[in-house]
């Protein structure tokens, strides 16, 4: 190439322009930016400096001080200036600072006139919002297909099928709906003979019929209290060793109690009031006070602070629906819950604490106890927390108990006076008498050891300064004292909480008790003066017998003396001082009023014009039955959350629940029996309404969903007849979880302590679990194919069900194996497959020296059948307990 050509070329590629950049869009790359991070200040939420930033023209407006956008003047407009901090400050105040990019962007559209469209429309009035209106019953659409029959479910869909071009699948084989609503209604598979019933029956209702067995079944409230356990944090006690640090021994009794309840219909409006506030609508009642496990499950012993952010937050959203928690460290970004609201909610809950009541028959609390709370601290301020810190609390202004400003003003605080029986359980029928009784039997154990002294007095004592006979007079003086103490308590609590108390009277009987406490309290120091005797003397006799036993002994022994001979000293100085003006109770007294806050927070929760309430536990349920929710943002039905895919749907099965006296199962049967759930869960892949609806978010077809762990386990059990069909009880270890027959529900869980096979598919996080995870892990498969409960129960169901049909008829085999654990017959292909594998199988363990055998692994707990022909089969009933479809809800 010549010189000149080569000028050529450069001067022809100076004069090109440069690329122009790719040009900025508002809607794209504007907007969305202000939108994350300015809105929540300058929006319709709120409004800084009178300045919204939620439409161009509203920024061209500008704030108190003017105009924050000047169209083409980038210099000129005031928001950029903060934005990229120019102005000496910065903007958003909180968090990262926007990237360059994102100010680039502003920066381009300014300069290109701060372009915008012509009908944008500022920010919705939060009030506007679709969860805050008042819930209104909407008109059941007119069928648009009359075979889709009267459920209002089926016309709300139909409508939108119509409006979309879908048409829906064909109803399920009655085989897969009966497993479907089996599972979905009680957790467990059903049984050969419920599927040959109904199968055979022909009459109309025989599905209907079908719903309400299993409706009223005792297994419905363990399939749906897991179901609600999740959404309401259930767990167990968590700790180091036996340190408790979160939840409650005992809590077990909550869980029994959302069982019962869910299997009585209790509405679940009275769920809700019990839950926040048992102990103040039924103080007297044991079987209600179980449901503030509730709240009695967030207690953390190392920071109250956090138990009550927990409490705060989880109360919102399981019942509401609202992330209150999101203004604990400034006001809300989406929704109107300023940050004192957050603090005002948080003062409903200010006052409660958590105690452990005696059961009857069960006087030591460590061992068996009912877990409730009750108010302890009426008197609490609540302060706000700058920025969250609970180290800056605003003390110089308390902030009073408040639902959130945005649903209005709220009454109906009234504190709530408690039976005497309430706040001092002493009074308590069994715990006198036991109280009583257990001092009766120890006098009884102490002169029984009095009488056995005395029929060996003159025997070798052991040392010179005690004998069996002095310490076993000294141990009846110390129970008839300790037996003469309960009796004068208990004559004075009888004085004390009479409905018309003689003062005089009580302050006699208060000072006959006190003085009778200080003698039980005198002989029991001698008691244990003289046996702190004993000890030193078998610590000098040991000395005696061997010149090599330590001193150490000795030393504690002295030690141990001289703080017994203190005691005593002690007791005989408190003996002489002045009268006694009280007494020790026989329990824990705790106030005679509860502020009534939890119980009012309780009532407008479930009231009727709360919209939120019954729209959450609606979505909940259907989200468990269909595999997907109304509301994909369950915990979140705020601004920032989804919008429902059928709003109208969502509010008329909301009004329905609470007319229907809030009843879940009126729920769960209007669900179940309506077209939509009965249909057909798969399609061909080339099916019309694929390309239309591919997500099926109309739900033109059923989803399939995989099992939860529990049900894992429980129908691996269930299939084998081994499953223990016991309700209720204490909480059971979870390493005994492959081997024990006990439903999944009643095993310990929580985070540090879960059954690892349950949490390889997926069991509740302790911490939050409004939606299970689903994942799909190689252990999973592993821990299905290896584990000594899979073994075990194939073992155990194939020896069953070759005994049904016969040790010759491998057909008859497959025929009762496909309907035990798939719930269907075999299908031909299936069949001959299968048989190929028994057969296989036979010839290849009829050699057992080209066999491996495993050198580790977990011991069987069911050995396999040194028959060929049976193991093969055992074989293949572990393939099938393997087999996808066993593991899934069609």
């Amino acid at each position: 190439m010549s010189i000149i050509s080569s000028a050529t070329v450069i001067l022809v590629g100076l004069a090109a322009p440069a690329p122009r950049a790719e040009e900025v869009d508002y809607l794209r790359d504007v907007k969305p930016v202000l939108a994350e991070r300015c809105f929540s200040c300058h929006g319709a939420l709120k409004q800084e400096a009178e300045l919204r930033l939620d439409t161009a023209a509203l920024m061209i407006k500008g704030s108190n001080a003017g105009p924050v956008v000047e169209p083409g003047d980038v210099e000129g407009s005031y928001l950029l200036a903060v934005l990229s901090g120019e102005a000496g400050l910065r903007m958003p105040p909180e968090g990262e600072p926007l990237s360059d990019e994102q100010v680039g962007h502003i920066r381009s559209w300014i300069a290109d006139g701060a372009p915008s469209p012509e009908d944008e429309a500022p920010q919705q009035d939060p009030m506007d919002h679709w969860a805050y209106r008042s819930l209104v019953r909407p008109d059941v659409p007119a069928a648009v297909d009359p075979n889709r029959g009267e459920n209002p479910i089926d016309a709300f869909l139909s409508r939108e099928h119509e409006s979309l071009g879908v048409t829906p699948v064909p109803s399920a084989d009655r085989a897969t709906l009966l497993r479907r609503v089996a599972l979905d209604l009680t957790g467990l598979v059903p049984t050969r003979e419920e599927l040959h019933a109904f199968n055979s029956d022909e009459d109309p209702d025989a599905y209907e019929r079908a719903v309400d067995r299993h409706l009223d079944s005792p297994h419905f409230g363990e399939r749906w209290g897991r179901h609600w356990m999740d959404v309401w944090r259930y767990s167990d006690w968590d700790g180091y060793g036996d340190e408790v640090r979160e939840s409650q021994p005992h809590i077990w009794r909550w869980r029994d109690w959302i069982v019962e309840s869910l299997n009585a219909d209790v509405g679940y409006d009275r769920m809700v009031l019990e839950m926040l506030a048992g102990d103040e609508v039924a103080p007297e009642d044991p079987e209600t006070l179980r449901a503030t496990g509730f709240l009695a499950r967030n207690w953390y012993k190392f920071n109250r602070n956090i138990w009550l952010d927990n409490t705060v937050e989880h109360t919102g959203k399981a019942f509401l629906g609202l992330t209150i928690n999101c203004a604990r460290c400034h006001d809300h970004k989406y929704d109107p819950i300023p940050q004192d609201d957050y603090y005002r909610f948080r003062a409903i809950f200010e006052p409660h604490d958590v105690a452990v009541d005696r059961l009857p028959g069960r006087p030591d609390t460590s061992e068996a106890g009912l877990v409730r709370v009750f108010d302890a601290h009426a008197d609490r301020p609540t302060f706000l927390f700058v920025r969250g810190d609970e180290q800056q609390p605003v003390e110089d202004s308390p902030l009073p108990p408040s639902i959130p400003g945005m649903f209005g003003p709220w009454s109906g605080i009234e504190p709530v006076a408690l039976p005497k029986e309430a706040s001092y359980p002493g009074l308590l029928g069994f715990i006198r008498c036991e109280t009583r009784a257990a001092a009766e039997r120890a006098v009884d154990e102490a002169q029984d050891g009095l009488d056995q002294a005395r029929a060996l007095e003159g025997a070798d004592a052991g040392g010179e300064d005690w004998s069996p006979l002095r310490l076993a007079e000294h141990r009846v003086r110390a129970a008839l004292a300790e037996l003469d103490a309960v009796d004068a308590r208990l004559d004075a609590d009888e004085a004390r909480y009479a409905d018309r108390p003689d003062a005089r009277l009580v302050d006699r009987l208060t000072i006959r008790a006190g003085l009778a406490e200080r003698l039980a309290s005198l002989a029991g120091a001698e008691r244990d003066r003289v046996l702190a005797e004993k000890a030193l003397a078998d610590a000098r006799a040991a000395i005696d017998r061997d010149d090599s036993t330590p001193l150490k002994g000795i030393e504690a022994a002295e030690k141990t003396l001289a703080d017994a001979r203190a005691a005593v000293d002690a007791a005989g100085d408190t003996l002489n001082g002045p009268l006694p003006s009280d007494y020790a109770p026989l329990t824990p007294i705790r106030p005679p009023t509860s502020t009534g806050r939890r119980l009012a927070l309780a009532r407008w929760i479930t009231d009727r014009d709360n919209p939120l309430t019954a729209r959450v536990a609606v979505n909940h349920v259907w989200m468990r039955h269909f595999g997907s929710p109304l509301v994909e943002s369950v915990f979140d039905f705020g601004i920032n959350g989804k919008a429902p895919t059928h709003p109208d749907l969502l509010d008329w099965l909301a009004v329905e629940l609470m007319e229907s006296g809030w009843s879940l199962k009126h729920l769960h049967r209007l669900i179940v029996t309506s077209r939509a759930y009965r249909m057909q869960s798969s399609a061909a892949v080339d099916h019309p309404n694929a390309a239309i609806d591919p997500e099926n978010r109309s739900l033109w077809r059923m989803n399939t969903r995989r099992m939860e762990s529990e049900l894992v386990r429980d129908n691996v059990l269930r299939v084998a007849g081994s499953l223990d069909p016991a309700l209720g009880g204490p909480d059971l270890d979870p390493v005994s979880a492959l081997t024990s027959p006990r439903r999944s529900l009643y095993f310990r869980h929580a985070k540090e302590k879960r059954s690892t096979f349950l949490r390889l598919f997926d069991s509740a996080n302790v911490n939050s679990c409004y939606r299970r995870d689903v994942s799909v892990a190689p252990q999973q498969a592993l821990a299905l194919s290896n584990s000594p409960l899979t073994l075990a129960q194939a073992r155990i169901l194939a020896g069953r069900l070759t005994g049904e049909s016969g040790a010759e008829d491998d057909d008859a085999f497959l025929a009762v194996a496909f309907e035990q654990i798939l719930g269907r017959a075999v299908e031909a292909e299936e069949r001959d497959t299968c048989l190929d594998f028994l057969g296989a199988q036979r010839a290849q363990l009829a050699g057992p020296s080209g066999l491996t055998p495993f050198e580790s692994g977990p011991e069987a707990v069911v050995a396999p059948s040194p028959d060929p022909r049976q193991r093969a089969r055992e074989n293949l009933i572990h393939v099938l307990l393997n087999h996808s479809e066993f593991l899934t809800i069609r």
